[in-house]
């Protein structure tokens, strides 16, 4: 079963890309009394070692990243409204008027822009551009008239902290889970299941910074530990969603645990997905493939780390990835920990 408890605390810890120290505490919390080792790199990846039972033949990385897509400050007016720059990929047809979490003092705000009322007739139906919206903290504006060094105004945010979206952990509808952050922070949740348990061969386990910007940790990761196999535990994004025109639809909510053939950072190695598929039909696990080329993970970055890597990818189906509502199914998760545990038993 799902330890909800864990998860919940995971997904709604603050970890935007670059700042990902509160995800990595609780990690270190969870696993220091199982890994055999484990230690932070020079960029803030957590790189911990089991013991198994035997000695694999190939040297094994199970990884997956603990940043989540945030905002980093990029301005502050004294009235509170800050600007922003994401970190990541993150529609603007999201933000507006979402809750976010703001800078080390943890401020509520609210992404805002212009008012409906107050556009122009040919703007109205338009997509407003991430730069017409800007993060409300709602403060009031600081009288200057007595102050004689402008440069000595406290503010309540600096330029250079970060932000991320505002959620709660919502159970709802048949199986289903709502939240940020389940990229990917349900695939720190299986490695964490996996460190707790006994494991047939040694293992090493990656979690990773800056996956949402460019796949940075994963670069500095998979040269340290120089694997010869590495099993990526991602979210993708679920096509099931409601339009009556799409005939793709990548892969659905329901249907078990995600393997890709191909995405933009990688192709993934066949023998890998065939030993994937093997396993989930003898172990009658629910698994689907990804049918599409899209998006990507930081299997690209461990595929060309070191002398070369073979990647597998084993991703949870999320809708509205990337957002503050993402969404995702209970019994998709068991089946991913579930082959997880099946995988590691023969790679």
């Amino acid at each position: 079963m799902i330890n909800i408890n864990l998860l919940e605390k995971l997904c709604l810890a603050f970890g935007p890309s670059g700042n990902e120290d509160e995800v990595r505490d609780i990690i270190i919390n969870e696993i220091k009394d199982y890994a055999d080792n484990y230690y932070t790199d020079k960029v803030g990846n957590l790189i911990a070692y089991k013991k198994g039972e035997k000695i694999p033949e190939k040297k094994r990385l199970f990884a997956a990243h603990m940043d989540e897509v945030g905002f980093m400050i990029t301005s502050v007016g004294d009235d509170g409204y800050l600007k922003f720059k994401n970190l990541g990929s993150i529609e603007s047809t999201v933000i507006l008027g979402k809750q976010a979490t703001v800078g080390e003092k943890r401020f509520a705000a609210v992404f805002g822009g212009k008012p409906v009322h107050s556009l122009k007739k040919e703007d109205k139906n338009k997509i407003r551009p991430a730069d017409d919206i800007y993060l409300d903290i709602g403060v009031i504006k600081e009288d200057k008239k007595n102050k004689k060094d402008d440069s000595k105004i406290s503010k309540p945010v600096e330029i250079g902290e970060f932000a991320v979206f505002k959620s709660d952990f919502v159970k709802f509808g048949q199986n289903k889970i709502k939240c940020k952050s389940i990229d990917d922070r349900f695939g720190c949740y299986i490695l964490i299941e996996m460190i707790k348990s006994k494991l047939l061969y040694d293992s090493y386990f990656a979690f990773t910074i800056c996956e949402e910007i460019g796949l940075r940790g994963a670069k500095t990761a998979g040269n340290i530990i120089q694997p010869d196999i590495a099993v990526i535990f991602e979210a993708t994004t679920a096509g099931d969603i409601y339009d009556k025109t799409e005939k793709n639809k990548i892969c659905s909510l329901g249907s078990g645990a995600v393997v890709s053939l191909m995405d933009n950072t990688a192709i993934y190695d066949k023998k890998l997905i065939n030993l994937a598929l093997d396993t989930a039909k003898k172990n009658n696990i629910k698994i689907q493939i990804k049918q599409a080329v899209a998006g990507g993970n930081e299997s690209g970055a461990y595929q060309k780390s070191g002398k070369g890597v073979g990647v597998l990818a084993i991703s949870l189906p999320t809708r509205y990835i990337h957002s503050p509502s993402c969404i995702a199914d209970l019994t998709d998760m068991q089946e991913c920990l579930k082959l997880a545990f099946e995988i590691e038993k023969i790679l």
